[in-house]
């Protein structure tokens, strides 16, 4: 332990030659926190905000290309997917129901088959293969492998499908990131206890956690243990729209819950269910595996609505609210002051036993980045919608001013084109966590839902190419200005089950026949693989098109930097 800016520890780092080594990290300790003046808490070198004034900027620069070669030496470049998403095989080989097969709230179509993952595996590989990513994100299903939790055996089954889609991957040369959890789990667990609600569930996360290291954890370097804690919490327990489909007045209109306590009760139960995951991998299996543990938090940029400072204010509480409610404990031990001073003693407190186990847990930040918003300030104005409750921090978000829109709409409501917002996102992470390593986990388009649109008009999906142009561009600005981030993943590899969106919403980089199931790419598959292997692209492809990055930011180049993970 060392006095003054920060706690040392050590920890495994993995070094450009391959070799791992024991290094010093220092995290950032809280000081000097001013509740009544909501001025900045000062972090060693980092800050948390809250409060204060930011600088907002917008850029408009000239349309220019992207190159891998403006990313540093060693950046891993993927596609990312989930479990339930794709597998199908609801019930076969011994996996239970999980907590989507069993719900009907608010859906539209099923997983049932989904894109028929667990038989079309190695397909899916060499697709990913012919791409160029050298990385490739995917999910274990709970249910697959622990069909009854701790209440009953592993299922081998479902440890051999995991084992060939890893040993696969090693094969082709792609790296594998394993998320242990990504929103679906036995429905036993809910039936039993209430799932995320009970903190039985942390302990069901971990037995499932020390599954995934036994048996996957000699040839997997990089776990997620949780995805989108926050997300997740939000929309099962604030908007009740994922199952358990828990909420209440103004949020929504669920037979049970409460948006105002319980999102905070789960997220707290996931926190230290991730804790304690990490926690054990460090102790039993790290030394001998060499692997890193992180955590994917769902990641907005939040802009004010107006010039005005209580609307920058609010900017800043939407960031502590969302982004740092998810990463705050995991870095410094204790959720956003922030979030202390609105929620008081409603927000769970962690034990001090607790606080020293969660403090320093993740060895890298993943970040799911689509889009940014308006924040509104609701502590001195009404507000819609919730905007006026603790739970949203006292803001109301949107994604127009005046009627005009932030960015281009896409297929989900809140979802706009806003590229600047991926540098500006990845800049809060990087001064508010000591610039810890960060991966992006998730990024990607869907375009806007339209009727009796034809298959040959899906494939010539131009607008997807522009969004990862300018997302990458901005992304590749952030890391010029010295960002420490080292991973992107293209949201997604395939057109698959969008969750209560069904298969209406397509962010795939390939699209899916449902009738047959054929795998067909899209023109931004032929952009990525262009883009990963440096070759050029057939500009003469695309016509009548519209920039986005025109609106936004691109960069004019970049020096290869090298990395340390």
């Amino acid at each position: 332990m060392e006095d003054g800016d920060g706690v040392a520890s050590a920890r495994m780092a993995l070094l450009d030659n391959g070799s791992l080594e024991m290094v010093k990290v220092v995290y950032c300790m809280v000081s000097d926190i001013n509740l009544e003046g909501l001025d900045t808490v000062k972090t060693g070198s980092c800050r948390r905000f809250f409060g204060g004034r930011r600088l907002w900027r917008r850029r408009i620069v000239e349309n220019e290309d992207i190159k891998k070669s403006q990313f540093p030496d060693g950046f891993l470049f993927g596609t990312a997917t989930s479990a339930y998403q794709i597998e199908g095989a609801y019930l076969e080989d011994g996996k239970s129901l999980n907590n989507w097969d069993v719900s009907i709230i608010f859906k539209v179509d099923d997983a049932d088959i989904a894109d028929d993952h667990y038989h079309r595996y190695l397909e899916d590989i060499e697709i990913m293969h012919s791409l160029g990513v050298n990385a490739y994100r995917f999910s274990i299903s709970w249910a697959r492998v622990l069909p009854r939790g701790r209440f009953g055996e592993v299922n081998p089954n479902g440890v051999l499908f995991y084992n060939n889609i890893i040993d696969n991957l090693l094969l082709k040369g792609i790296v594998p990131f394993v998320t242990i959890h990504h929103h679906d789990f036995p429905q036993e667990l809910e039936d039993r206890y209430g799932s995320w609600l009970s903190p039985l569930m942390q302990e069901d996360f971990v037995h499932l956690a020390k599954t995934c290291f036994k048996s996957f954890g000699d040839r997997v370097k990089y776990w997620t243990t949780i995805n989108e804690p926050n997300l997740f919490s939000e929309m099962a327990y604030i908007m009740g729209k994922y199952p358990p489909a828990r909420c209440s007045a103004p949020f929504g209109n669920c037979s049970v819950g409460n948006s105002d306590s319980e999102p905070l009760i789960a997220m707290h139960n996931m926190l230290l269910g991730h804790a304690k995951a990490t926690k054990l991998y460090r102790e039993q299996f790290q030394a001998k595996q060499g692997g890193f543990m992180g955590m994917v938090a769902s990641a907005f940029m939040y802009e004010p609505l107006t010039d005005n400072e209580l609307d920058r204010e609010a900017a800043n509480r939407a960031l502590a609210f969302h982004v740092a409610w998810n990463l705050d404990p995991l870095v410094f031990g204790d959720y956003p002051p922030e979030m202390r001073h609105y929620h008081g003693s409603e927000l769970p407190r962690f034990t001090p036993e607790e606080a020293k186990y969660i403090k320093g847990s993740i060895d890298f930040i993943g970040i799911n980045h689509y889009s940014t918003l308006y924040a509104k300030d609701c502590i001195h104005s009404s507000c819609i919608e919730g905007g006026d409750r603790a739970i949203r921090g006292f803001a109301y978000l949107t994604g127009e001013r005046d009627g005009v829109p932030i960015g281009e709409p896409t297929g989900i409501p809140r979802f706009f084109v806003v590229p600047r917002g991926m540098e500006e996102i990845v800049e809060y992470v990087k001064k508010r966590y000591c610039n810890m390593p960060m991966y992006v986990t998730e990024n990607g388009y869907a375009p806007p839902k339209q009727e009796a649109v034809q298959v040959q008009d899906q494939l010539h999906d131009v607008k997807r190419i522009e969004f990862h142009k300018a997302y990458l561009a901005s992304l590749a600005r952030a890391i010029r200005n010295g960002a420490n981030v080292r991973r992107y993943f293209a949201w997604t590899l395939m057109d698959n089950y969008e969750w209560v969106r069904g298969y209406s919403l397509k962010f795939g980089l390939h699209y899916i026949d449902r009738q047959t199931l054929k795998r067909i790419p899209k023109l931004s598959a032929t952009w990525f693989q262009n883009f990963l292997t440096n070759s050029s692209f057939n500009n003469e492809q695309v016509v009548n098109t519209s920039s986005f990055t025109g609106k936004n930011v691109l960069i004019s180049g970049l020096e290869d930097k090298k990395t340390e993970i």
